[in-house]
């Protein structure tokens, strides 16, 4: 089985909202890697406690950190932002894990536009295929499944969202028109996790918000530097397809 820990950066709103575009960033592993990847999360956890004093309860949350560090003052902020880039380069070094991401912007589109159904159906799609197709790194089972694990969000339509996606999925055929592609080979509905609660989702916090900041960086950022610090992940982001286009980052 695969395990799919989700994290989202900005917000869906269409109205109102500070924010032009809705990142979800994935962090998948094999059940069977789980347990020797949460012990390098663990290792690494431990290095950054030892060399910059952050706590292992202390949660990586890449805003905060940066800009409402509460307790976390007590570190410099050049040094919070290294920690992060620390981080990002620990997720590239991972061998057992494949990240993707959904980036919808919100420009140019009516005001009806469902911002949070488009970015987790292109998510849910995009993950049945890799546990379909046994594409994501790591070992495979002969039989695959997948469960979503994401950070608390919206529930209820998450939820329902995922059930219809289960029963019915319409999308283009090559071959013109449209074909019924259920995600059948996931299981149960999203078990949302608090971030404090999930190295993981908090890896995916890192990873999604420097994505975003590769599109429209903090002045901080910029300043250090720090833009494209999302390619420090490169190794790791998931590519599925075998096309020249080949692509870590579904765009719409």
């Amino acid at each position: 089985m695969y395990l799919c820990y989700v994290d989202e950066s900005g917000d869906p709103g269409m109205s109102g909202s500070p924010v032009d575009r809705y990142i979800l960033t994935a962090v998948v592993v094999h059940e069977l890697r789980w347990l020797s990847t949460l012990d390098q999360i663990a290792v690494f956890r431990k290095f950054l406690k030892e060399k910059y004093g952050l706590k292992l309860r202390e949660e990586l949350h890449s805003y905060e950190f940066l800009n409402k560090p509460g307790k976390l003052v007590r570190i410099p902020k050049s040094v919070r932002l290294h920690i992060l880039g620390e981080t990002l380069r620990f997720v590239g070094s991972l061998e057992d894990i494949s990240i993707f991401h959904v980036s919808i912007s919100k420009a140019g589109k009516p005001a009806d536009f469902d911002v949070f159904e488009t970015g987790w159906k292109y998510l849910l799609q995009r993950f049945h295929n890799g546990v379909e197709k046994k594409t994501f790194a790591g070992p495979h089972n002969a039989s695959e499944f997948g469960i979503v694990i994401p950070d608390h969000t919206d529930e209820p339509k998450l939820k329902a969202l995922q059930r219809k996606l289960r029963r019915y999925n319409t999308i283009p055929s090559r071959f013109g028109g449209y074909m019924d592609e259920p995600l059948k080979l996931l299981i149960e509905d999203p078990v949302h996790r608090a971030s404090v609660h999930s190295q993981f989702i908090q890896l995916a916090d890192v990873a999604g918000y420097f994505l975003k900041q590769s599109y429209a960086p903090m002045q901080y950022v910029r300043k250090k530097g720090a833009r494209n610090w999302i390619d420090r992940i490169d190794l790791v982001r998931y590519k599925p397809v075998t096309t020249k286009n080949q692509r870590a980052v579904v765009e719409w």
